[in-house]
């Protein structure tokens, strides 16, 4: 009896351990819960939640002082990623505004040969009622899939996204769809090269200078 004891034990342990590493992004949103249980940020912070364009956003909270913060971009993460881990990075908190940046993800990465305008739409809108049904009144602000210059040939399908996810924003309740697609884009409709870093995909100060003006009314 003993031995099946131990046995069971094992088979648990491994079997959680497996589960985890199995899961993408799982390291990172280890981290946010152990952050969490040392220190459990303020109510009524301003939660930015989606991918690495945020994740990297290093000084964040030094472009907007006046605010308190909660910074949970991680990874490469996609619209699925997000649900995924909706438990852990958003339902904990209680924040008086919702800030989001996911979806260029979705387009790359395997699989996404399949993925159209109209897929990140709903998964979009999936992630959006899942938060909705815990926070149904806390002002939500999505901002647009920004124009990489490295995706440039996913760049029609993006702009279709965006206009899908805007149109629908359009008419929900405490939400705001922030555009800064048009605004990364010069003269002749083309990213512009000098506000993203060598790898054409994310974006350096200049880039975020823009998304700082953007968002500054909405927060």
């Amino acid at each position: 009896m003993k031995k099946i004891t131990i046995l069971i034990y094992l088979l648990l342990l491994f079997g959680t351990k497996n589960d985890s590493i199995a899961q993408p992004f799982a390291n990172e949103i280890a981290a946010f819960k152990k952050q969490d249980s040392l220190k459990m940020p303020a109510r009524g912070a301003v939660l930015f939640v989606g991918s690495s364009s945020f994740r990297l956003w290093k000084d964040l909270e030094q472009r907007f002082p006046q605010k308190t913060i909660i910074n949970r971009g991680f990874g490469g993460s996609s619209l699925p990623d997000v649900k995924r881990y909706l438990p852990d990075i958003v339902y904990p908190y209680e924040p008086s505004k919702i800030v989001m940046y996911c979806g260029e993800n979705d387009f790359t990465g395997p699989g996404s040969d399949t993925v159209t305008a109209e897929t990140v739409y709903e998964r979009f809108v999936d992630v959006y009622l899942s938060i909705r049904v815990k926070y149904p009144l806390v002002p939500f602000t999505y901002v647009s899939i920004k124009p990489s210059p490295s995706r440039r040939h996913l760049l029609p399908k993006m702009a279709k996204a965006n206009k899908l996810i805007q149109q629908y924003l359009h008419y929900m309740p405490h939400t705001r769809f922030v555009d800064v697609y048009t605004k990364m884009l010069d003269k002749k409709g083309n990213p512009m090269p000098e506000i993203f870093t060598r790898d054409s995909l994310h974006m350096n100060a200049k880039g975020y200078d823009i998304w700082q003006k953007a968002l500054k009314k909405h927060l």
